[in-house]
């Protein structure tokens, strides 16, 4: 039998991760689906979005996204392929961890980045999706 894959979790180092895991929560609409152990402080939290899930280790130290030489705003830490990027993104719009506009990028894709608040950096990413006009409209 083939190996067959189906998914790669992205895994943050964090120093606080029930904190973290809230403000995932709070701030982009992720369900804390497990975390361990029972009370804090949290060794590790498992979030869902839709079908996507990032997972939150603690650091035993101050953790930091290491930084690309050549890129000095870093590198992604996770991208997230979505279908409607365009109504998450006018949910997001004006939160000061948003870093920039939906863009379209060269290769197809409608994009923009969030900065978490241990540094990390999630795209989000996928087309959008333009209503079709209805016969006889302008």
């Amino acid at each position: 039998m083939e190996p067959t894959f189906r998914s790669a979790v992205p895994t943050f180092v964090v120093s606080e991760v029930a904190a973290t895991a809230r403000w995932y929560a709070e701030n982009l609409g992720f369900r804390i689906a497990g975390h361990v152990p029972a009370v804090e402080p949290w060794a590790y939290a498992s979030l869902m979005l839709g079908s996507a899930e990032l997972m939150l280790l603690r650091a035993e130290r101050d953790a930091h996204p290491q930084v690309t030489p050549g890129r000095p705003w870093g590198p992604w830490n996770a991208y997230l392929r979505m279908d409607g990027v365009r109504a998450y993104y006018e949910r997001m719009e004006g939160h000061a961890f948003v870093t920039g506009e939906l863009r379209k990028q060269s290769y197809g894709d409608w994009e923009f980045e969030v900065r978490d608040p241990n540094g990390y950096i999630l795209v989000f990413g996928g087309d959008v999706a333009i209503p079709k006009l209805s016969a006889g409209s302008t």
